[in-house]
């Protein structure tokens, strides 16, 4: 099981440039595990930082890959079948857990229970916008690459205390309606299929 540790920061909500300066500090974690390879064998190269400040969840992901595909626009839509990133995370020992999902276009999607996806729920749109969503998508060489800040309101957790303590993530990037499909992970998934609604194999993510 991999394990993260995020570094606390000030608050930083409305300046990009501020916001570079302070994650020009933070380690960069891969998501490079392939968990289904033998049959979605394209790999993208992506990465992430993540950090918290008193009010604040901050991610940063970046990633490089052949096909850039933004179509859904409003919240809670099928995100996870363009370029997507996804944040999963458990506050209360991966009883239940917080499925994040955003898209090239800053699109995102929140859901929220059990694994049972039964018994999983989509959150309101008006807390998905929330989220505060910034992307840039840039071509060099023929290659694309696109970045995305989200900045997650820890209100959105309830009253939740954070110094010292664990909790348990795993991140992915996906893209279910790319000519090249593919599911990647931070931490390994092992399941005969793509599944990423697996708590069991969430890794740890300790907040200083």
């Amino acid at each position: 099981m991999k394990r993260l540790t995020v570094e606390k920061i000030a608050d930083i909500t409305d300046d990009i440039k501020e916001l570079d300066r302070a994650f020009s500090t933070l380690s960069w974690n891969a998501i490079d595990q392939c968990p289904w390879e033998s049959e979605f064998p394209y790999r993208p190269e992506v990465r992430f930082q993540m950090a918290h400040s008193e009010g604040y969840i901050y991610l940063r992901y970046e990633v490089k890959e052949e096909f850039v595909k933004g179509q859904y626009i409003r919240p809670n839509e099928n995100v996870w079948e363009d370029s997507c990133v996804e944040f999963f995370f458990s506050l209360d020992g991966k009883k239940t857990y917080y499925n994040f999902e955003f898209n090239v276009l800053a699109t995102g999607l929140i859901g929220y229970g059990p694994a049972d996806k039964a018994q999983r729920n989509r959150l309101p749109k008006e807390v998905v916008e929330r989220i505060d969503a910034r992307t840039q998508v840039v071509k060099k060489s023929g290659v694309k690459s696109w970045e995305i800040y989200l900045i997650i309101p820890k209100d959105i957790f309830g009253d939740v205390g954070y110094a010292a303590r664990t909790f348990h993530a795993n991140f992915y990037k996906c893209g279910d309606g790319l000519p090249n499909p593919h599911f990647m992970s931070w931490n390994a998934i092992q399941n005969a299929t793509p599944n990423f609604h697996l708590p069991e194999f969430f890794g740890e993510v300790f907040f200083v």
